[in-house]
């Protein structure tokens, strides 16, 4: 017969968390692997932890409160936490199960000294390890200490942390069970941890290990430094010896203490080198075991290593998987997506597909993110330099992480220099005439094609409707390539390029063209920024709408307009608004993400502060100050270069560019437009034929499609039948994915190569970032991480992570822009230049560099920040 509270640790293995939680599974799976040796013990098993909490019902009622707290109401949930911890520790064990427990001391030798560690079913999980969340007591001796602190392992369940963990973590507190292992102590000679992945960069080919002398608390805690080692490949390629003067060890009669290391050892190394590298050996064969990279507590013993805990990294950020999956060995190089969309978040797996089905190029994907495979080009000399060239103009700092890439000679081979060459040079010679009605035929064209998909998908359902979509994405992708969208778009940009680096080379000026650029025609995103302007002049008028937007939660607050005094009007004006523009949201490359149509209350903050900042007819004054602007600019550059040698041939070529930026840099913004318009007809019939499977008993609610992949999807409509397991799982790993900050470049190795500005011209503690549009503004910061959230007044700087076209209504009420995310002809950085607005971006971690409401400097001509006191 199997005791239900009490498991020997060779009885258990990882598949059994429900019984001994994240730790014990581990442990036991560890002590399975051949050449790895575990300290002995036992489980006490989770149904032990059932039955104590069964002696104290009003533990229940705790938990529904502790369920409704705000997970940022520290002082609540430190009280609470604190009188459930205290109601555990107080319940007397029962005899059963205290008899099972010192029945299982007994065969190990009850007198000897033992570690009690908390091991809850939530812990050390590959998307959550709940370090340090739960206690671990060491150097426990006799029965009745051991039972005292099995309890009090229980309580820590309730720590502060802990229920804050869970409770940001998304994770019911019923459903998080505790187990204990009471494990024979051992008495290291020295003891750390090993990261069988570099934790820092995220290279798994890089081991680090962490060592110390005594005990491994000395450097959990904090008390040491630890001599760092890394390895690499079975050697020791860097190596870091501290000065270590403290160390823990156990007492005779249980407990520990802090020593005093002798001054001779104290910078002795804790580990030889040989030592470490049979550890990183030991290492890899557990990582191999559970099958991704392992934080594991060591301990050393007269020469033999003993694992005292193995639990998956969760911070590292997944490797793409090449597509399609050819096995080989090759190193491969990765390109961040989301950085060139402005759109870092993770995606959902319907998004992810769905974006890969109507994407240009192969792209691949990893941690909800997508990254496209650019080895080949890096490789080609002849295709290298264009790649760098057009990276380093829209981000700098991919530019320079590729460069330090291509720094070690043999992470990228050279290809024989055949192939194709790189991006003509900027002011090359012109492919298509600058005439507006070229961008004119390409909007005509998109909308055709629009309609066209609108009229057609609405007869299409079952499987019948995959194989309509799969079409539409060749005619989307057809779209997208069309050799004359191509031609406008670099028409525009390359403009761009040359005014910016003709006239700094011949005026000294730096970025002319954004001036030259504001107010330019066909720009569809700066013109829904203005467009919300016109439609807070419609509800200015009205007391009884703005009272009422003002406390509006509801999606369905259009319905409930009409009901008001100049409701009717609002409503209309709103309406109108949504219908060109509804399509659009935060986060818009991923389809699953809610349009403005679908949750419209996401619109009515920006509009409320444009009613309070912005007099009748502000749009339509906006667009002509910034053309007059343009228009003075303009005379004023001609004017100077014609002073110069050869003054009319430079201005001749510089008004021919200055055309042609005006004529084709606000269609730069149409393509992403289109993008999104087809987007939400693809959603609509989608979430239809959810509808459907949902009224069929097939998914729980529709949302629940948005976590297969189109294919997956396909397949369900066709069977009827859905895996509610995969669903879960993906569901999970979502949540998961937020954690992870994506890197910009990312290697085959899992590295996270980190680019830098390489500029020494800014002041001491300015935030260096990329400059995208001139001039400079002082006001006061907003750090703004939801749209929907938007609080403004005129004068405020907007600082967030990135911003796609949805934003640009918020910048009609800002003085200036500061993104960790963007490039110099991304969406953000398009539109601060159209609006006027001094912009700098990419600079690395603003919006915890800032505080909101900090006085902040932006000198968008130089590409810093400085924070003022």
């Amino acid at each position: 017969m199997i005791e239900p509270y009490v498991r020997d640790l060779q009885e258990v293995d990882e598949t059994q968390v429900a019984v001994v939680g994240g730790k014990g599974a581990h442990l036991g799976g560890l002590s399975r692997i051949e050449g790895i040796r575990v300290p002995g013990g036992f489980c006490v098993t989770t149904d032990a932890f059932r039955r104590m909490m069964a002696e104290a019902p009003s533990i229940d009622e705790r938990l529904d409160q502790l369920s409704r707290l705000n997970p940022d109401d520290r002082e609540a949930i430190r009280k609470l936490s604190a009188q459930i911890r205290r109601t555990i520790e107080e319940i007397a064990i029962p005899g059963d199960l205290a008899s099972a427990i010192i029945r299982a001391l007994a065969q190990l030798g009850e007198q000897a000294a033992y570690a009690v560690r908390s091991s809850a079913t939530a812990e050390d999980q590959p998307t959550a390890s709940f370090a340090g969340q739960q206690d671990t007591y060491l150097n426990v001796v006799g029965p009745a200490a051991i039972l005292q602190h099995v309890s009090r392992c229980w309580a820590s369940l309730f720590t502060e942390r802990a229920v804050t963990y869970r409770r940001r973590n998304g994770i019911d507190h019923r459903t998080v069970h505790m187990a204990v292992v009471v494990q024979q102590m051992v008495f290291p000679d020295a003891a750390g941890i090993l990261f069988t992945a570099d934790p820092v960069t995220g290279n798994r080919k890089v081991a680090t290990v962490d060592a110390g002398f005594g005990l491994g608390e000395a450097l959990v805690s904090g008390l040491v430094n630890p001599d760092v080692f890394k390895v690499r490949h079975g050697e020791v390629v860097s190596k870091t010896i501290a000065a270590k003067q403290r160390a823990v060890h156990a007492l005779p009669a249980g407990g520990t203490q802090e020593v005093v290391i002798d001054s001779q050892r104290q910078e002795q190394p804790a580990l030889t080198d040989a030592q470490v590298v049979r550890l990183v050996q030991l290492g890899r064969r557990i990582e191999a075991h559970f099958g991704r990279p392992q934080d594991i507590e060591w301990c050393l013993v007269d020469d033999g290593f003993q694992i005292v805990q193995s639990r998956p990294i969760t911070t590292l950020f997944p490797i793409p998987i090449p597509i399609p999956e050819t096995g080989d060995q090759e190193n491969r190089v990765y390109v961040s997506v989301g950085h060139g969309q402005m759109m870092t978040d993770a995606m959902k797996p319907l998004g992810l597909s769905m974006w890969q089905l109507t994407a240009m190029v192969p792209m691949h994907e990893a941690g909800g993110r997508l990254f496209v495979d650019v080895t080949r080009r890096l490789a080609s000399p002849a295709s290298r330099d264009g790649l760098l060239d057009a990276m380093g103009r829209g981000d700098p700092l991919v530019r320079d992480a590729l460069e330090t890439v291509l720094d070690r000679d043999d992470f990228v081979l050279s290809l024989p220099d055949a192939g194709p060459g790189g991006r003509p040079a900027v002011g090359a010679s012109a492919p298509i005439a600058t005439d507006p009605a070229i961008v004119t035929e390409l909007i005509e064209r998109s909308q055709a094609s629009i309609a066209a998909l609108e009229r057609d998908i609405r007869t299409k359902t079952g499987p019948a409707l995959f194989d309509f979509l799969l079409e539409a994405f060749e005619e989307h992708k057809r779209v997208l390539g069309d050799p004359l969208n191509l031609q406008a778009i670099m028409a525009g940009m390359d403009a761009t390029w040359w005014l910016n680096d003709k006239l700094q080379e011949w005026l000294g000026e730096k970025n002319a063209a954004d001036t030259l650029t504001l107010s330019a025609p066909d720009n569809v995103t700066s013109e829904m920024g203005l467009a919300l302007l016109d439609v807070a002049d419609v509800i200015r008028p009205q007391p009884a709408v703005v009272a009422f937007l003002q406390g509006v939660e509801d999606e369905d607050f259009l319905d409930e307009l009409a009901k008001l005094a100049g409701g009717t009007e609002a409503r209309d004006a709103i309406e109108a608004y949504l219908d060109r523009y509804g399509m659009r949201c935060v986060g818009e490359i991923d389809i699953t993400r809610p349009r403005w149509r679908e949750r419209p209350t996401t619109l009515v903050p920006v509009i409320l502060d444009n009613v309070r900042n912005f007099e009748p007819g502000a749009a339509e004054r906006r667009f002509e100050q910034g053309r007059q602007k343009a228009q003075k600019k303009e005379e004023d550059v001609l004017s100077r270069l014609r002073a110069l040698p050869d003054g009319e041939q430079k201005a001749d070529e510089a008004k021919r560019m200055i055309d042609r930026v005006r004529t084709f840099i606000g269609y730069r913004e149409y393509p992403k437009y289109g993008i999104v318009s087809r987007y939400f007809v693809y959603k609509q019939a989608l979430l239809k034929e959810a509808e459907r499977l949902v009224q069929a008993k097939v998914l729980s609610e529709k949302e629940d499609i948005f976590y297969l992949t189109f294919q997956e999807l396909h397949d369900v409509v066709r069977s009827n039948q859905v895996d509610d397991h995969l669903v879960q799982q993906r569901k999970d790993a979502f949540r998961s994915y937020h954690a992870l900050t994506p890197p910009r470049v990312l290697t085959s190795d899992g590295e996270a190569v980190t680019g830098a500005y390489r500029r020494d011209n800014v002041p001491a503690g300015a935030l260096i970032g990329l400059p995208v549009s001139a001039g400079t503004i002082e006001g006061r910061a907003r750090v703004i991480l939801d749209m929907a959230e938007a609080d403004l007044e005129a004068g405020d700087i907007l600082v967030t992570t990135f911003t796609d076209p949805s934003w640009s209504p918020l910048f009609v009420s800002i003085a200036g822009l500061v993104t960790e995310v963007g490039g110099l002809m991304t969406h953000g950085a398009v539109i601060a230049r159209e609006y006027g607005l001094p912009a700098v971006v990419g600079v690395e971690q603003a919006t915890r560099l800032i505080r909101d409401g900090q006085r902040i400097r932006v000198h968008g001509t130089d590409g810093y920040v400085e924070l003022l006191p």
